[in-house]
């Protein structure tokens, strides 16, 4: 008899741990469907650990509600769980008028979406970081950084602790969806089956192929995937800096921002770059140590006496877009039945940044939505 369970969440990332805890904990036997041999392989390990406060995002988007509400529940678990983090701040600075203006409407977006800043002028700023070159900044004290796989260590300890379970080397191929309440049929790697009434595609850079291969689903409500990589070089010596450092935004894209890991070493990136690939598995994770050059004159507009050669190769991580380069980037997807007409399966699509702070958000909303159908 094949197996059957209330729910699966296939990808177990952060986003797809923080949704079945959130399934787990409202009562729904869940397993965690992972292709790896362990959690948070993907996109959750390959990102700057950054809790974001909520700053860039369009006011009523999911993703400024759910940065803000999740950034609330990510500090809350860290501080219940034991899980490594630091609320050090971000400064977001200005080296011209033009940027100033950009760091003003920045602020009215901050104010409309929640998150408190203040403005600082030149003085003020480097009274906090004596090395920082700008003429104006806005503080974001609810910035912060995190350990990713601490986090999901602690989610998965909460899922299993609500009854659920991750089933690792879990690679699934397809899938068959139930209709009028009966349910979903998933074919797994090895030749496999298991049912359930629910099913959550968390599976990141590969969640629109797979959702392509969901027998029932029309193909109309699967967008089109585009894979942006972003490169990251790592400060060889000790950073001046206590604080995230970004440059005021010009566009989608964030310039090249200097963030900290826990342990107190700088980083720098991500820069942007579109791949030319159609699929995850031909994705080239190698950082190529010139495209560094570029890097250096960015970074001196605010850290001028940042000294030539201290940028080495560190790693890459490539975001699920679902928008091609010359479009505006789209909100998160989370495609439920109202959307696709398919009782029970819900879809995450273009789930990047920020992905890692909004999770448990992102958590807390799937299983409110499949109570309310």
């Amino acid at each position: 008899m094949m197996e059957r369970v209330d729910a699966i969440v296939i990808g177990a990332g952060a986003v797809g741990l923080a949704v079945g805890r959130a399934l787990a904990q409202a009562g729904h036997e869940t397993i965690v469907l992972e292709a790896e041999t362990a959690i948070g392989q993907g996109v959750s390990s390959r990102n700057s650990e950054v809790i974001h406060a909520g700053l860039y995002y369009a006011p009523g988007s999911l993703k400024a509600r759910l940065c803000v509400r999740g950034k609330e529940m990510l500090y809350a678990l860290c501080e219940s769980h034991g899980v490594e983090h630091r609320n050090c701040g971000k400064l977001v600075v200005a080296n011209s008028a033009q940027e100033a203006e950009a760091l003003k409407a920045l602020a009215a977006r901050a104010a409309t979406n929640g998150v408190a800043v203040q403005w600082l002028d030149a003085g003020e700023a480097r009274a906090l970081e004596p090395a920082l070159r700008c003429t104006a900044a806005l503080l974001s004290p609810s910035t912060g950084i995190v350990d990713s796989h601490g986090l999901m260590l602690a989610l998965q300890g909460d899922l299993e602790r609500a009854g659920g379970m991750v089933a690792l080397a879990s690679r699934v191929d397809g899938a068959v969806l139930g209709a009028r309440g009966e349910p979903h049929v998933l074919r797994l790697a090895d030749g496999s089956e298991i049912a359930a009434g629910i099913v959550v595609n968390s599976a990141s850079l590969h969640a629109c192929q797979l959702a392509r291969r969901f027998d029932g689903l029309a193909a109309e409500h699967v967008p089109e995937p585009s894979y942006a990589k972003g490169n990251y070089y790592a400060l060889t010596g000790r950073s001046p800096f206590s604080r995230l450092v970004y440059p005021a935004p010009a566009d989608a894209w964030l310039g090249v921002h200097l963030t900290l890991d826990l342990g107190g070493q700088a980083r720098f990136g991500p820069d942007l770059q579109w791949l030319d690939v159609d699929s995850p598995e031909a994705i080239d994770y190698t950082v190529d140590p010139r495209r560094a050059d570029g890097f250096y004159a960015e970074v001196r507009r605010y850290w001028p006496e940042l000294p030539d050669g201290v940028l080495a190769p560190s790693y890459s991580g490539v975001r699920p877009k679902i928008h091609r380069p010359d479009q505006p980037a789209p909100d998160f997807r989370i495609d439920g039945p109202e959307r696709h007409g398919v009782g029970g399966l819900v879809n995450l699509f273009g789930i990047e940044s920020p992905g890692l702070t909004s999770a448990m958000a992102i958590g807390e909303l799937v299983a409110q939505r499949v109570a309310q159908a």
